[in-house]
């Protein structure tokens, strides 16, 4: 049996890529969550007025792989003390987001990031939301393992 996970951190084409290479992950897929519009595109969203997050819906097998440990690359594979961006990309559809999918999600998401805050880690407040799971809408076809398509491990230089 698999659970979901979806976190937004960013460009989800490298969050996609870092997660699919954790063992015990099954799935990943990229797409769009938060918003108001029905169905939006990548076209929609990057408009930054549906209010959509790009996030990776993550299925895993937690007898392999546990959620903290997800939250762990979640944390370690973007700023997440930057407000509606990630490096040169900016805008509210690359806000830092956790969206649960159960209360067991929540309660350990707002204990890792609670946790994260106290480590003095980062000199400024973490920003990361922490909001229930929505409508999980796939991102179109040409943007699935995109980096793996093209032979490339992260987006940026």
């Amino acid at each position: 049996m698999t659970s979901k996970a979806t976190f937004g951190a960013g460009c989800f084409w490298g969050v996609e890529a870092t997660f699919r290479e954790l063992e015990g992950v099954v799935d990943a897929a990229v797409g769009y969550e938060g918003g108001q519009m029905l169905n939006p595109t990548y076209k929609d969203v990057c408009t930054d007025r549906t209010g959509h997050a790009e996030v990776v819906e993550v299925e895993y097998d937690p007898s392999k792989i546990s959620f903290e440990r997800l939250l762990d690359v979640f944390w370690d594979a973007h700023d997440p003390t930057q407000v509606n961006r990630q490096g040169p990309d900016s805008g509210t559809q690359y806000r830092s987001v956790i969206f649960f999918h159960t209360p067991e999600q929540e309660q350990a998401a707002r204990a890792s990031k609670d946790a994260l805050e106290k480590s003095g880690r980062f000199r400024r407040p973490i920003a990361t939301q922490i909001e229930p799971a929505q409508t999980f809408y796939r991102a179109e076809d040409y943007h699935q393992q995109y980096l793996a398509k093209r032979g490339l491990r992260h987006c940026h230089i």
